[in-house]
């Protein structure tokens, strides 16, 4: 990225500061905005951007040849340079380009038939048709799986069944190796009625495997027949593909990564079998409308590589380390940790997609908690501390239930958006005080995405808008962003620790005896 013309150029912008005060007018509010798909709106009035940083972004993009990356992306180029892989995801919500065959397989038609199976599935168990080992209905669906297996579904869960109403079965899940987890878990459940998935693409996730076993162990003392419990997402290479211990099966493959794979399998079927194969096919046709929008060339019409962009001005020109994800929705109450895993699992890299290292900053540390929570938290330093870090806000303008109550002349929804209200503004333009304590220094830029209602396919649209921008940004830094070597190493020292632990004797790295004999029993 350093070695092109724009890139000289917005080094030279970058020392010419930005005036809040004078720039965030009311105009620019209503101008600077930019549909990104599911009836949501990206607003990038409040960033410091004027119209020759702007300029400059365009010609990076153009140099950089960003949407025809991802237009090769999307028609089965490899991408995964480190493990030599497509990266497919896209084709999960819809075609974006020409077929993408490999092998004679028709992989858009893979997925689609898998989606159809899993659809099928949750009808099955959601019409009660299908059942547990003692003939009972199940209630509950408890998903076992970690890192991408865990955080975006759990994630898109908790935002969808915010809606109310009946569900014929609730969702729960199990991700953390410590035994507490699987056990809290449990006890809240009736095991009669319980269907446990199993996820795991490799088919040896530790963590995973472990808890299934625990899982095992607790229906076999109940009486029950694991095998009418426990249905598998997995590859088909995998030791849990088309294995008689599961009632069913369910395939992704090694082009769908686990932190994009909440709109695969991973994701689908717990979310069908708990708000609806209906919801689940409208959050994919949410995500499909964002991905056909982030074909756009212009960045000022397309959201997802206009805030990439923006992003990668805050982190390389103006030098901000993190970003913080601030959802004025209890509903996306997990999304923030979702993204962390996204963001920071994919452009965390020190080294290009050669295997080189990289010159210049690259992913940010991302952080986040919903609205008006954060405000009571860590608000003191965003708007008063040392550091300046960007801002994500989301917000939509009525609340995901519709149950509220009018106090001190106003419901509790137009509180918390007058609330998202205040906040960008007070971010950005601050405010004078000669007491030290109570000035607001101002000049913190934020981002905001809005729409009437968080809907499944508003839902989806956000889910794929921060996985395109996120993308985006790796196609800028040239990293690699669909691999995950820096989670390998502590897995290799984990399986020394307890090979010596079982062995009885040491690791041969002194320190790690040390600490092994601090804290590990056999």
């Amino acid at each position: 990225m350093d070695k092109t013309a724009a890139y000289a150029r917005l080094s030279e912008l970058a020392g010419k500061g930005f005036d809040f005060a004078a720039a965030l007018t009311g105009g620019r509010v209503r101008q600077a905005l930019v549909p990104l798909g599911g009836g949501l709106t990206y607003s990038w009035a409040a960033k410091a951007v004027d119209g020759p940083v702007l300029e400059a972004l365009q010609a990076l993009s153009d140099e950089q040849e960003l949407t025809g990356k991802y237009r090769a992306l999307c028609e089965g180029e490899v991408m995964n340079t480190g493990e030599g892989r497509m990266v497919l995801h896209h084709l999960l919500r819809g075609q974006l380009g020409k077929p993408v065959i490999r092998k004679g397989k028709n992989l858009g038609e893979f997925y689609r038939g898998e989606l159809d199976r899993l659809c099928a599935f949750a009808e099955g168990v959601r019409s009660r048709a299908i059942r547990g080992s003692t003939g009972k209905a199940f209630t509950t669906a408890v998903q076992i799986g970690i890192g991408g297996s865990d955080l975006g579904p759990r994630a898109l869960y908790l935002a969808l069944a915010q809606a109310g109403g009946t569900q014929p079965l609730t969702a729960k899940f199990i991700s953390n190796v410590d035994p507490d987890d699987a056990s809290q878990v449990i006890a809240s459940c009736n095991l009669e009625e319980t269907l446990f998935i199993l996820v795991s693409k490799s088919g040896t996730t530790q963590e995973t495997l472990a808890n299934e076993i625990f899982v095992q162990d607790k229906l076999k003392k109940a009486r029950l027949d694991p095998s009418k419990h426990f249905v598998a997402v997995t590859s088909e290479t995998s030791p849990l593909a088309h294995n008689p211990a599961y009632l069913d099966s369910f395939y992704i493959d090694d082009f769908i990564g686990g932190r994009y794979s909440s709109t695969s399998a991973v994701g689908g079927l717990v979310l069908s079998l708990t708000v609806g194969p209906a919801a689940f096919r409208e959050l994919l046709a949410g995500a499909h409308e964002a991905d056909r929008a982030a074909l756009e060339p212009k960045i000022l019409a397309n959201a997802a590589l206009l805030d990439a962009l923006i992003g990668v001005w805050e982190r390389n020109f103006l030098g901000y380390p993190a970003t913080a994800i601030l959802p004025y929705s209890q509903a996306l109450s997990r999304f923030p940790a979702h993204l962390q895993q996204l963001d920071m699992e994919s452009n965390g890299k020190r080294v290009n997609r050669e295997g080189r290292p990289v010159s210049y900053a690259t992913g940010p540390v991302v952080f986040g908690e919903p609205g008006t929570n954060g405000q009571h938290s860590f608000y003191q330093l965003l708007h008063q501390g040392t550091d300046i870090v960007p801002l994500q806000f989301v917000g939509f303008a009525e609340s995901r239930r519709g149950d509220d109550v009018e106090v001190e002349g106003s419901v509790s929804q137009t509180k918390l958006t007058a609330n998202l209200a205040a906040q960008i503004v007070a971010f950005a333009k601050g405010r004078k005080d000669p007491n030290g304590n109570k000035e607001f220094p101002g000049g913190r830029p934020s981002s905001l995405i809005y729409g009437p209602r968080l809907t499944a396919r508003a839902l989806g649209a956000l889910l794929a808008h921060f996985e395109n921008k996120v993308m985006f940004q790796g196609f800028l830094w040239n990293l690699n962003s669909f691999d995950q070597e820096g989670v390998q190493l502590g897995k290799v020292l984990t399986k020394q620790v307890l090979a010596a632990a079982s062995a009885g004797d040491g690791s041969g790295d002194a320190a790690l005896d040390a600490y092994s004999s601090l804290l590990v029993r056999s």
